[in-house]
């Protein structure tokens, strides 16, 4: 059955999760303090929304 398997085939969710834990990585070594929600959201694309809640801000 692994002859089968296509090594071309990437996981997209796994590797866009990877591409943010590496800018949020960036983020903290680059700040003298622990980041705040809003900063972390900022890094993450996030936005708050109504009623607290937060919502994907798209990226290019």
């Amino acid at each position: 059955m692994r002859q089968n398997l296509d090594l071309r085939v990437h996981d997209r969710v796994a590797l866009d999760e990877i591409e943010l834990y590496a800018e949020m990585l960036g983020a903290v070594a680059a700040a003298e303090r622990p980041l705040t929600v809003a900063e972390i959201d900022v890094v993450l694309g996030v936005r708050s929304g109504d009623a607290g809640r937060r919502e994907l801000t798209p990226r290019d």
